[in-house]
Order: C-alpha cells, then structure tokens, then sequence
C-alpha cells in the first residue's frame, strides 16, 4: 500500500474522514489511479460505502465548467468578455461601491461605481465583489437589512451587494461566477443545468453531473451526506443533518451549485486537459488557461491569500504562500513549481467540502480528491490530498 493511501486509512481509522474517493488521469483518457475507501454518511440508515460514483456537492469546482460554458457563448456570438453585462443582468453592482458603515444610521456608506463589469471581470474575481461571509462590513450591510449571509434563492437575492472597490482594480473572492451563470441563462435562453448537459456533459458522455440532485431519482441512493469536524480541525467528524451547501438556492449556482461523483469529474478534467475540441476551439482553451490578472490585480490575489489564516486556509490550496499564484478562468496558475508535487503553470481550485482538483499540463495528468466534510478547506484534509498529488506526480515521472 503507497504512503498516501496509508495516510487516508489512517484517517478513516481515526475518524477524521467518513469517506473519499480520489482519481488521477492523463490526457489520452488513461487512469493513473482510482480509489474510494469509508462512508458516505455517518448516519446508519445510509451508510453506504463511498465510491468512485458517490455523488457529492463539488462548491466551488463548479467554477471551472461554468467558465467552459461562458467560453462557449463567447464562441457562439452571444456576448463578448470585455462589454458591459448589465444590460442582461441590471441589478449587478447597483448599490455602488462601499466605503464605509454608519454605525449610528444603521446603513452602509456609497459612492457610485461608473466601472462597467464585464464577464472578464466576473470569471477572473476582479469585478468589485466579494463574499459577504467573508466581509465584516458586508455582513454588517446584510444585518441591517434583516439578512443573513448568501440568503435567498436566486443568484440576485444572494449576490447583489455593494461592491468593494472599482472593477478591474482588484481581486476579491466572490460571486463572479454565481454572475456569469445567469449570464449564460440570460444570452442563452437555458438554464445552466440545461447548458451544460447540452454542450458539455454529453458531448463528454457524462452523467453524473447536475445542479439538481434531487430530481434525479439515479442519484438518491448515491448522494454523501455533510459531515464536519471540531473548528479546530480535529475528530471526530460528526453529521451535519443534512446541511444545504446552497443555503436553499433554487436557482443554478455557477460558482458553487453543481454535483457530480470523482468519475464523472475527472472525465472533464482529461477534456480540459487535452484541449477537447467537442467543447472550445484552441483560440478559447488559449483564453481559459491564459493569466487574467495585471501586476496590479496579481499583487491583490496574493495579499489578499496572506491578509488572514482564514483566507490563507479556503483560498491557498495549501501551497506555500511565498510561491507566486495567478489566476485564470480555469482557477489558480501556479508561477513555480512545488518539487515533488507539480511544475510552474498548474492549474488548481478546490471546494467547500475539502475537496480539490489540479491540471498539470506538463506533467501531462490531472486528478481530484472528493470528501464532504468541513470546516471548509480543512488543512488536515488537504494535506491528505496534497500527499495524493505528490504521489500521482511521481507516477507520472516515472
């Protein structure tokens, strides 16, 4: 048994981890290595082995196929990435920009944004956004109003705040994406379930893929249950009752909406992987994978990754933090390498649940780690997932 798998049972064992499946690949279609070990709830009356077609909530991997599909409305004439998108979507930024709080008028201070947002912006988080659970001053703004964090059931009850700072002057994690899959609706005339199924999943014979699990009678029996550990990290993990990692959404959440099992995942990933001309033409795979931030946005991203334990924790991948990120459409692009777990130019992003996913064009492979288990981006977790990376990389060298 190879050290990594040992480290999972272990943790299995422990009872840090309920259940993982885990799948490499390369770009001729090929498995370097499949494997699913545990439960995929902790419940007894459906604690069912997890497995390569469990079918988990993949968050903010969503992300990556959501910018596929915006790619694809580029090619197919229905919006360009750099015009204004608020002809489509009007409540897009229309608080204006935020510059402060008025503790004593119990309301947040304004001043109009005349920076249009393109889909550029929404794809490369540099539109003026950010996550309201991750503001104080937003979630301030939110309980002013009698509202919660990520509240209601459509993209524009969720994510229409006030904006940050001027777009494209910045980079704050938040709902780009979320945006730019109503974006896809709106030019479109189909939902992204729709959308996607059509022009992605099934040209990729794919499908265990959707935004709506619960529609699909195929995927009752095969859907994990949230589990969750203490705040600090450590077990035993515990159920979560049936948390909604959608906060009741009924709309399709582009940035964090979908479900999909590790088979049906790293199916696309070998599609991204080897440029597949089923879903964009090489100019379009030259555009996702292309560095999107100026040095000055870039200088942001990387801050903002080191401002706090928390954002260093969901958004650092667990890399060093002296290694130089960018970002792409894809997800983060690494500027240098890590010896012994991947070359300069891989593409990484991960998902609430500690789940994660990587692109190594030079290596030539590409794998994800499937979990359902939070505080989100447990660092136990992703070192576990960091040792599966480390030891597909050296497959791949040898």
């Amino acid at each position: 048994m190879a050290n990594f798998e040992e480290a999972y049972e272990k943790a299995i064992k422990d009872k840090i981890l309920p259940g993982y499946a885990l799948i490499a690949g390369d770009k001729n279609g090929n498995i370097l290595y499949s494997g699913a070990k545990g439960v995929r709830s902790l419940v007894e009356d459906s604690a069912g082995p997890f497995q390569l077609d469990t079918i988990c909530a993949i968050a903010s991997m969503t992300k990556i196929m959501t910018s596929v599909a915006a790619l694809q409305c580029v090619e197919d004439g229905l919006i360009t990435l750099d015009e204004d998108v608020s002809s489509h979507l009007p409540s897009i930024g229309k608080y204006g920009i935020m510059t402060g709080f008025d503790d004593d008028k119990n309301e947040v201070i304004t001043v109009p944004n005349a920076t249009p947002i393109t889909l550029r912006m929404l794809l490369s988080h540099t539109n003026g956004h950010e996550s309201d659970w991750f503001n104080p001053m937003l979630m301030k703004w939110r309980a002013s109003r009698g509202e919660t964090s990520f509240c209601g059931p459509t993209v524009e009850e969720k994510s229409t705040l006030p904006l940050l700072y001027e777009p494209g002057t910045s980079f704050r994690y938040g709902a780009g994406s979320d945006w730019a899959g109503k974006l896809i609706e709106k030019v479109s005339g189909k939902t992204l379930d729709t959308f996607m199924n059509e022009r992605i999943w099934t040209p990729l014979g794919i499908k265990d893929m959707t935004f709506y699990p619960k529609r699909r009678a195929d995927m009752t029996d095969r859907t994990a249950r949230f589990s969750t550990l203490k705040e600090d990290g450590s077990g035993p993990a515990t159920d979560m009752g049936g948390f909604d990692v959608t906060f009741g959404a009924t709309d399709c959440l582009g940035g964090a909406g979908a479900f999909a099992s590790a088979s049906a995942f790293v199916t696309f990933l070998q599609a991204v992987l080897r440029r597949d001309e089923q879903l964009l033409n090489e100019a379009s795979w030259a555009e996702l994978f292309r560095p999107q931030l100026d040095e000055r946005c870039k200088r942001a991203f990387n801050d903002y990754i080191k401002s706090s334990p928390l954002h260093e924790q969901y958004l650092g991948m667990c890399l060093p933090t002296n290694i130089e990120k960018q970002w792409s459409f894809a997800g983060m692009l690494v500027e240098q390498g890590q010896e012994g777990r991947m070359n300069e130019g891989t593409i990484c992003w991960g998902g609430v649940p500690s789940m994660t996913w990587y692109i190594d064009a030079k290596a030539g492979i590409c794998g994800v780690a499937f979990a359902q288990i939070l505080p989100p981006m447990s660092p136990s977790i992703l070192k576990l997932h960091e040792g599966f990376q480390r030891a597909m990389f050296g497959k791949a060298g040898a």
